[in-house]
C-alpha cells in the first residue's frame, strides 16, 4: 500500500490493482475506523475520508496498514436486478470481436455475477465488474458524441448503464428503462459499490 495524504482531511490509499481495491474496501467497510465519515473505490486506489476533529491522517493511515485484507468480500451492500432490452447498436460488433452470437452475448451478460466495483464518469454511472471474461471488448474506436440514458454498456473488463445523456465510447448492447440516478430517492444511486448487479432479458 502507498499512502497518499489529502490535507487534514483525506487519505487516498494505492494499491496493485482492482481485486485489491475491491479487498481494502471491503476490509475498511468493515472495520468501521474511528472517525472516518465515507469511502470511495477505485480502480486502484480507495480514498479515504474522515474527520480531523476526531481522528487524523497519521492515525487512519496506522490503522489501515494493519487491517487484515485479501479474504474480505466487497459485496454486501444488497442486490439490483435490471430489465433490459438487448437491441443496442454495437451488439452485432460484440458478437462479431467476441466470435460469439448475438443470443451468446446476451447469455452471458445476463448470467454474470456482476458486482459495482467503483463509480465514476457521472452520477450514478457504476462499473461494474465479475463478467464473463469472454465479454471483454475495447471501447468503440471513435465515441459518441451522445448516448441516451438507461444505455446499457461494455468496456474491457467492465459494463455500465449510462445514468444520463452524455458522450461516451462503450460498446451499447442494450438499454433499460431503470434509473441510474433520481435525486427524489433518498439515495440517488441505484448501483453504490458492493452492489451485485443482475440483468434480465426482456422485449
Amino acid at each position: 500500500m502507498r499512502f497518499l495524504r489529502c490535507g487534514r482531511e483525506a487519505v487516498l490509499v494505492e494499491v496493485d490493482d482492482l481485486p485489491a481495491a475491491l479487498s481494502l474496501y471491503a476490509a475498511l467497510r468493515s472495520a468501521g475506523l474511528h472517525g472516518v465519515v465515507d469511502l470511495v473505490p477505485a480502480a486502484r486506489t480507495v480514498l479515504i475520508h474522515l474527520d480531523p476533529a476526531v481522528t487524523s491522517p497519521a492515525a487512519v493511515e496506522r490503522a489501515t496498514a494493519g487491517l487484515p485484507v485479501g479474504g474480505a468480500d466487497p459485496a454486501g451492500a444488497g442486490t439490483v436486478e435490471i430489465p433490459v432490452r438487448y437491441d443496442g447498436p454495437d451488439l452485432d460488433d460484440v458478437a462479431e470481436h467476441t466470435g460469439l452470437t448475438r443470443e451468446a452475448v446476451v447469455a452471458l451478460h445476463t448470467g454474470s455475477a456482476w458486482t459495482v466495483a467503483f463509480a465514476g464518469f457521472a452520477p450514478g454511472f457504476g462499473y461494474l465488474t465479475g463478467g464473463d471474461p469472454r465479454l471483454d471488448v475495447p471501447r468503440r474506436d471513435s465515441p459518441r458524441t451522445r448516448i441516451p440514458a438507461g444505455s446499457v454498456g461494455l468496456a474491457g473488463r467492465f459494463s455500465g448503464v449510462y445514468p444520463n445523456d452524455s458522450p461516451g465510447g462503450w460498446q451499447l448492447i442494450g438499454s433499460t428503462t431503470e434509473r441510474m440516478w433520481d435525486l427524489d430517492r433518498p439515495e440517488p444511486a441505484l448501483l453504490t459499490p458492493g452492489v451485485r448487479v443482475t440483468f434480465r432479458a426482456v422485449q
